[in-house]
């Protein structure tokens, strides 16, 4: 799911039976290319994802793989702005769960 920053790609590993997964819960990819900047812009963009991450874990099926590919733009967003590029790229794809289906 593109948006001005990001790309969003979600995988659901249940549909896939070959596939062994020991580790519960979902799971949180990054791939942040020298396209968004030197090293140390691009290090502070995933240490930005990885932050924004950690705050949809408990939001997202636990059997999903996400996978955040930042764009040039993700360099000068703000972690708000992120955020909610993340957040409207999983609310597209349906794949956040609402508070009462948690367990």
């Amino acid at each position: 799911m593109g948006r001005r920053d990001l790309v969003v790609h979600a995988f659901d590993r249940e549909q896939v039976e070959a596939l062994v997964v020991t580790n519960h819960g979902p799971r949180f990819g990054l791939i942040v290319s020298k396209a968004v900047g030197p090293a140390v812009i691009r290090h502070r963009v995933a240490r930005r994802l990885r932050h924004i991450c950690a705050d949809f874990v408990g939001q997202v099926s636990p059997e999903t793989d996400v996978v955040i590919r930042a764009l040039p733009g993700a360099a000068t967003a703000s972690s708000a702005e992120l955020a909610k590029q993340l957040r409207g790229g999983l609310t597209k794809m349906n794949l956040l769960v609402s508070v009462s289906e948690e367990p």
